[in-house]
C-alpha cells in the first residue's frame, strides 16, 4: 500500500501517515530501491487501532499506548487503558452524585436553605469547604456563577446558605468538565426561576458523552485487539 491508500479510508493526508509513522504511532514502514514507503495490512490495523484510541481516551492516550506497543512494553500500554477505564468510572460516579445533590439542592426553597444551610461564610470557608482556592470562587463570581453580598463595614465577602448551594453545584458540574460560562446559566436559572430544564440538558449530554466513550473503547479495544494478532510482513 502506498500512503494514499492508507489516509484515503479515513480521510487523511498523506503527510498525516507520514507524521504518525514518524512519531511511532504506526510502525515503521519498509522502502523501495527508490526510496517510496511500503505500507501493509499491519500499517492498516495500526493505523485503524491508533484513531479509535484517540476516540476512546484521546490523542495523547492513544500516542503513548501505540508509542509503548511498539517499544515492547505491552503492560505499560495497558496501564494507561486501565487509567482511562478508571477515569470514565469515576467521571460516572461523579455524574450520579451530582444527579442526586441535583435533586436535593433543587428539592428546597430558598427559605429552606436559610434554616437548614451551613449559615453564612466567608470566602476563605467556602474555598476550604470546596477544596478550591479563594481565587478560585472569585473567579467563579466574576463569571456570575456566584453573586455574595457585601459586608457594609467591611466591604467582605458574604456566602449565605443559597450561595453555597449555588457553589456546590458549580463544583460538581466543574469536576463533570462543563465550561465556566455553561455553568453560570445553570446556576443562575437554578436561583433565579428554581428551572431545571436547563440542568436536566446539561446532564443528559453528560451521560450522552460517557456513554460514547464507553462504546468508543469497546471499539478502541476490537481494533486494538486485531493490529495485535496481525502478522508482521
Amino acid at each position: 500500500m502506498r500512503p494514499a491508500d492508507l489516509a484515503r479510508e479515513h480521510g487523511l493526508s498523506t503527510q498525516a501517515v507520514r507524521n504518525y509513522e514518524r512519531d511511532g504511532f504506526i510502525p515503521p514502514a519498509a522502502r523501495t530501491h527508490s526510496g517510496y514507503r511500503i505500507f501493509t495490512e499491519l500499517h492498516a490495523a495500526a493505523l485503524r487501532a491508533y484513531l479509535a484510541l484517540i476516540a476512546a481516551y484521546g490523542h495523547r492516550a492513544g500516542g503513548a499506548i501505540m508509542n509503548a506497543l511498539h517499544a515492547n512494553e505491552l503492560d505499560k500500554a495497558l496501564t494507561i487503558i486501565d487509567r482511562g477505564h478508571a477515569r470514565l468510572l469515576r467521571d460516572r460516579d461523579t455524574l450520579d452524585r451530582v444527579r442526586k445533590a441535583v435533586d436535593h439542592l433543587t428539592s428546597q426553597s430558598e427559605n429552606d436553605w436559610d434554616r437548614t444551610g451551613p449559615g453564612i461564610r466567608s470566602i476563605g470557608e467556602l474555598a476550604h469547604r470546596l477544596g478550591v482556592t479563594p481565587a478560585t470562587v472569585r473567579t467563579w463570581e466574576r463569571v456570575g456563577i456566584l453573586a455574595p453580598a457585601r459586608d457594609p463595614l467591611t466591604g467582605h465577602r458574604i456566602f449565605r446558605a443559597t450561595d453555597t448551594r449555588d457553589a456546590d453545584l458549580a463544583h460538581l458540574l466543574r469536576r463533570g468538565g462543563y465550561p465556566l460560562d455553561h455553568i453560570a446559566t445553570v446556576v443562575q436559572q437554578v436561583r433565579t426561576a428554581r428551572g431545571t430544564d436547563e440542568l436536566t440538558a446539561a446532564l443528559t449530554e453528560w451521560q450522552h458523552k460517557l456513554t460514547t466513550q464507553g462504546l468508543a473503547m469497546l471499539t478502541a479495544a476490537t481494533h486494538l485487539d486485531h493490529y495485535l494478532s496481525t502478522p508482521a510482513g
